[in-house]
């Protein structure tokens, strides 16, 4: 898939559209009809949560993010916060910028059973020539999700909380959620990762989305 990219002038422009009346305050992803309501602690948790996450339009999920260099208690305190705020905000992954830190920190977790896994510094040492194709969504753009292609297969060489070498060999899920964190740390966001049909297609979502908000209001 080709992929399109969007001057700064025009995203500035579409933000501005859909960023008027301030941030957006929906869901992560689209309602899944078949699943339970949360419960209204879990769902308070949630809202919470997303207070605390960045919103498109902010300058900061535009900008590339400084290098980790103090490996001490207040970075395990970092991460230790971004683990929560992700699972309260059902997350699967979460960058420091989106908290408003201009960090190359990023935490995520594939499974309800899995550890949290924190990269400090990630480098992208190798990606699989194989791309896929799919939906993703983003904690900073709630309630959408665009067509992304990436590499199936990655190896990434970063720094754990404790300063320590981690080496992350990822494929399928995994593989796409650490590439999705990556970009933020750079500044990257999924629609700049998808083609000009289905950015505009987004944004009207995210304009139809906010007039409803206000006339409900």
């Amino acid at each position: 898939m080709a992929e399109e990219r969007q001057s700064t002038d025009e995203q500035r422009d579409e933000v501005a559209e859909i960023d008027e009346g301030g941030p957006l305050a929906e869901a992560p992803d689209p309602p899944d009809e078949d699943a339970p309501p949360l419960d209204p602690e879990a769902e308070a948790r949630r809202a919470a949560a997303m207070s605390f996450i960045r919103r498109l339009g902010d300058p900061i999920l535009k900008s590339s993010a400084t290098p980790v260099d103090r490996f001490d208690d207040s970075l395990r305190r970092q991460v230790s916060r971004m683990a929560g705020i992700m699972g309260d905000a059902y997350g699967v992954g979460l960058a420091a910028p989106q908290l408003g830190l201009s960090q190359r920190l990023l935490v995520y977790r594939v499974g309800p059973d899995a550890p949290v896994v924190a990269l400090a510094n990630p480098e992208l040492e190798w990606s699989s020539d194989d791309q896929e194709i799919l939906d993703e969504g983003c904690l900073s753009i709630p309630g959408i999700t665009v067509d992304v292609e990436r590499p199936v297969y990655v190896r990434v060489r970063a720094l754990d909380e404790e300063g320590e070498t981690r080496m992350v060999e990822a494929s399928g899920l995994e593989a796409r959620v650490i590439q999705h964190e990556m970009d933020h740390l750079n500044g990257v966001l999924i629609l700049d990762r998808t083609t000009r049909d289905e950015r505009k297609r987004a944004l009207r979502e995210l304009r139809e989305a906010e007039r409803a908000r206000e006339e409900a209001a």
